[in-house]
């Protein structure tokens, strides 16, 4: 890389880094602001578990998150793994069945799902939890990109028929096989997810539900420091979420190139 080219690159770098950073410490700032005096406070910060509507909306939402995932990765990886494997002329039509929910607004999958939510509420409750289902649907998109990516990445055919061959079950086959060598994908699908759920509003909102993202637009009327310290925390958390998500892509990547390493020099 020229010495030119190096200095865009930095100057870029510090141009983005200021883009994103600078909107973060307006918050902190904020939040952190004595409204009644001069000085700091951490009054905002300390109210996110003091609150007790606001520490429940924090568990509900982690928990829809937490279920979200489960039931999304339970559900799109074995479907995906058999497409690919058994029938690939469905590879489209699951593609489009994915990623359709990004050209529905929110407000018509909260209307036209609002009849089956009738249902769900009828036999599960009126528990939150029930939110899972529907983001499921939203996270979709973004889950099936990762995933895609990942298998596209190795040989599923060859993984597969040579697991079997040698006398494993397709469950075995998934699990000690595939997923290993998808691992990376599974994270970003994983932690996009979360990602999403935890920063979803348009959907509890209209569906009445108390979730994170309502508690603080309802805390943000009567209480703007603790509200604008509650999304700083989630967008910290989201970054913490990519940054590890980073950190082990790179550790899997190295774990990998050391694995083949002596394979590589050793006889044949």
């Amino acid at each position: 890389m020229t010495p030119r080219a190096k200095t865009i690159r930095t100057a870029l770098t510090v141009l983005f880094a200021l883009f994103f950073l600078f909107p973060l410490y307006a918050m902190a700032d904020f939040s952190t602001r004595n409204l009644r005096g001069a000085g700091r406070t951490a009054a905002a910060w300390s109210n996110l578990l003091a609150d007790n509507a606001l520490y429940s909306a924090i568990v509900v939402s982690v928990l829809i998150a937490v279920l979200t995932v489960v039931v999304m990765l339970a559900l799109l990886v074995p479907t995906m793994i058999w497409v690919r494997l058994r029938a690939p002329w469905a590879n489209g039509l699951i593609e489009f069945l994915c990623l359709l929910p990004l050209a529905i607004p929110a407000l018509v999958i909260v209307v036209g799902l609002r009849n089956v939510y009738l249902w769900v509420t009828y036999l599960l409750g009126e528990s939150a939890l029930v939110l899972t289902f529907v983001y499921v649907i939203l996270v979709l998109p973004f889950a099936y990109r990762a995933l895609d990516s990942a298998l596209t990445g190795i040989d599923l055919p060859t993984l597969t028929e040579a697991a079997r061959s040698l006398g494993a079950g397709w469950t075995t086959t998934v699990v000690r096989v595939v997923l290993p060598n998808i691992w990376a994908g599974v994270l970003s699908a994983a932690f996009i997810s979360i990602a999403v759920v935890l920063g979803e509003y348009t959907i509890a909102s209209l569906s009445g539900y108390e979730t994170l993202q309502v508690q603080i637009v309802a805390i943000g009327k009567s209480d703007g420091p603790t509200s604008v310290a509650a999304s700083l925390a989630v967008l910290l958390f989201g970054f913490a979420l990519l940054l590890t998500l980073s950190l082990l892509v790179r550790r899997g990547r190295g774990s990998r190139r050391t694995a083949v390493a002596p394979a590589v020099g050793a006889p044949a």
